[in-house]
C-alpha cells in the first residue's frame, strides 16, 4: 500500500463545483471526485491550523484542553506509529507555522521532510533595508493596517507578518517561484522517484489558498482581481466594513488562488495517470478548515461562530480496493481526527487505545453505513460546538473573558513565543488527565498577559448567544431554533460527547453544563 495525503489550508468547500459552487472553475477537483468517494458531512475538529494538524496526527481532539501549540511528549503520533510497522513517511510542505514556536514537533515525526519557504509572513529573506517607500505604491493602505498579532509584534519591536510577506513577494518572479507550485513539483518528483517502492505515506501540503491570496496575474485577471490599483488580498479577521469594490477585490483574489490550487491538483492527478498509480495507491484530499468571505458579515475565522463556511469541509478518498465506489458520495458524519486511524488501518497498523476517532475505511464498502452520531468542534476557550449532520449547536459560556480556563501542556509555547511569567507562575503539575496518556502535565491558568489571549484568544472572540440551527433546511444558518426541548436534547448530547473526549472538569463549568457521572 502507498498513500498520498493532500492537505490544503483554508479551502472553502462552497467554492468547489463538485460541492455545488459556481464562482470558480475547478475541473481538477471534479476529476478527483470522479475517481473518489466524496464525503458530504465532513467537519473540522480542533481549530484553527495547528490544532487541526494535531488532531490529524493523534486521532483525538485537543481544543478543550489546549490552544495552538506544539506536539506534546504524550501525543501518540500517526507517522511514528506507521514507522513501527515499517512504513516510510515523508512530508512536503510550505506551511509557515511549522517553523514557529507553536508548530514544533510536527514535521520531525516524519521519516523525512522538505520545507518550502516564503509563504505569508515567513521570516525568510533577510532584507534589512526594506523598501518602505515603494510598498505604499504597491499595497492598499488597509493591507498595512495589520491584525492583532501584527500589533503585538510591533509593540515588541518586531516586523509584522505583512512586512515579511512584502519582502517574500519580491522574490517571486514567475509562477515556478510560488511556494505552492514548488510543493507540487516536489510531490511529482517524489512519485517519479518512489513509484516502484511500496509501504510509504506522503503528506503533500500547501498553505494555499490561505491568505494572503497571492496568485499569478493571469488568474487574477481571469477572476476580475486588480480593479483596485493597489494589492488588496489580505482580509482582516473582523466584521465586514469594506465597501463593495474592496469586498469584490478580496473575493476575486481568493477565487484566483483557489483556481491555482486546482491547477496544482491537476498536475498531481496527471502524474498518477502517467505512472498508473490508481490501482495500488490511496489518495486522500481535504483541508484543515474553511473561511468566511463576507458571509454572516464576517471575514476569515477564529473570532465568530464556526459557521458552515468554516467548519463544514471537503473530503475525497480514493482507495484502490474500492474502485467500484469511484464517483459516489457518502452521507456519513466524519471529521478531521478520523483520518489518523484511517491511515493506520490502511497500512494494517494497530490503532492505539488513546485514539478517540474512527477509521472511515469501512464506509467505503458500505454506502449506507453510519459513522458518528455527533461530533464536537471548536476553538480553545470559545464555544464548544456539536453537529449530528442535521443540526449544529453552538454552546457559549455566559462570559468570554473572565471564565475559568486552563491550558494543559508540557510544551508551554504559543504561536509566536513561550508562555509568559504570569502564566507559568500559576502553573501546577497535575496527574491523571485522561488525555495525557499517563503523563503528569502542567495545568496553566489562562491570564490576559499572554500573546495567545491578545491574538487568537479571549480578547478576540465574540461572545454570541448559544444557538441551534437546522443546516438541512437552513444551510446559511440565518434562523436560530428556539425550541427548548431541542436545546435540552443537544446539551445532553454535548455533555456525553465531551465526556467521551475527556474534557477537563472546568470545560463543563464554564458552559454551565452538569458534570457527567
Amino acid at each position: 500500500m502507498r498513500t498520498i495525503f493532500v492537505l490544503f489550508d483554508t479551502l472553502n468547500r462552497h467554492f468547489l463545483e463538485c460541492y455545488g459552487g459556481d464562482a470558480v472553475k475547478t475541473p481538477n477537483f471534479n476529476r478527483l471526485a470522479a475517481r473518489s468517494v466524496t464525503f458530504d458531512n465532513h467537519y473540522v475538529g480542533s481549530m484553527p491550523c495547528m490544532p487541526a494538524r494535531r488532531d490529524l496526527q493523534t486521532g483525538r481532539l485537543n481544543f478543550m484542553h489546549r490552544s495552538w501549540g506544539p506536539m506534546e511528549p504524550f501525543d501518540v503520533s500517526m507517522t511514528e506509529e506507521l514507522q513501527k510497522t515499517g512504513i516510510y513517511s515523508h512530508i512536503i510542505t510550505d506551511h509557515v507555522h511549522y517553523l514557529e514556536d507553536g508548530g514544533a514537533g510536527y514535521c520531525t515525526r516524519f521519516s523525512s521532510r522538505e520545507l518550502i519557504r516564503g509563504q505569508e509572513g515567513d521570516h525568510w529573506k533577510a532584507k534589512i533595508n526594506t523598501p518602505t517607500d515603494r510598498w505604499p505604491e504597491l499595497y492598499h493602505e488597509k493591507q498595512f493596517a495589520g491584525g492583532a498579532w501584527d500589533k503585538v509584534a510591533a509593540s515588541s519591536g518586531k516586523r509584522s507578518k505583512r512586512q515579511h510577506d512584502m519582502v517574500n513577494r519580491d522574490y517571486i518572479e514567475d509562477e515556478n517561484d510560488y511556494p505552492s507550485a514548488q510543493c507540487f513539483q516536489l510531490g511529482c518528483e517524489f512519485l517519479d522517484e518512489n513509484c516502484d517502492a511500496d509501504n510509504w505515506f506522503l503528506q503533500l501540503e500547501t498553505f494555499d489558498p490561505h491568505e494572503p491570496f497571492a496568485a499569478p496575474e493571469r488568474l487574477r485577471k481571469q477572476y476580475g482581481a486588480g480593479t483596485e490599483s493597489k494589492i488588496r488580498d489580505w482580509p482582516p479577521y473582523d466584521r465586514v466594513t469594506e465597501d463593495a469594490v474592496e469586498c469584490d477585490e478580496i473575493r476575486a483574489n481568493y477565487k484566483a488562488l483557489l483556481a491555482y490550487c486546482d491547477e496544482h491538483l491537476g498536475r498531481l492527478l496527471d502524474k498518477m495517470d502517467e505512472l498508473d498509480m490508481w490501482k495500488d495507491t490511496m489518495l486522500v484530499v481535504t483541508t484543515d478548515h474553511g473561511f468566511l468571505m463576507g458571509e454572516h458579515e464576517w471575514w476569515a475565522k477564529l473570532r465568530m461562530p464556526i459557521y458552515q463556511e468554516i467548519g463544514h469541509i471537503p473530503l475525497f478518498v480514493h482507495h484502490p480496493d474500492h474502485v467500484e465506489m469511484a464517483g459516489t458520495r457518502h452521507k456519513a458524519l466524519t471529521q478531521t481526527p478520523d483520518l489518523m486511524p484511517t491511515f493506520l488501518e490502511a497500512f494494517d497498523t494497530p490503532i492505539p487505545q488513546s485514539v478517540r476517532a474512527k477509521s472511515i475505511l469501512p464506509l467505503l464498502s458500505h454506502p449506507e453505513k453510519k459513522h458518528h452520531d455527533a461530533v464536537l468542534f471548536g476553538y480553545f476557550g470559545g464555544s464548544i460546538n456539536l453537529t449530528d449532520g442535521k443540526y449544529t449547536y453552538f454552546c457559549y459560556p455566559p462570559e468570554m473573558e473572565g471564565q475559568e480556563l486552563f491550558q494543559y501542556t508540557l510544551m508551554p509555547s504559543h504561536l509566536f513565543g513561550y508562555f509568559s511569567d504570569s502564566e507559568l507562575s500559576g502553573a501546577e503539575l497535575v496527574h491523571d488527565c485522561a488525555f495525557s496518556n499517563g503523563y503528569p502535565v502542567l495545568r496553566v491558568p489562562v491570564v490576559p498577559d499572554s500573546s495567545w489571549y491578545k491574538t487568537h484568544g479571549l480578547s478576540r472572540m465574540v461572545n454570541e448567544p448559544t444557538s441551534l440551527f437546522d443546516v438541512e433546511t437552513d444551510p446559511l444558518q440565518q434562523s436560530p431554533i428556539h425550541d427548548q426541548g431541542l436545546h435540552a436534547h443537544f446539551r445532553r448530547m454535548l455533555v456525553g460527547a465531551m465526556r467521551y473526549h475527556n474534557a477537563p472538569e472546568e470545560a463543563y463549568r464554564r458552559l454551565e453544563l452538569s458534570l457527567p457521572d
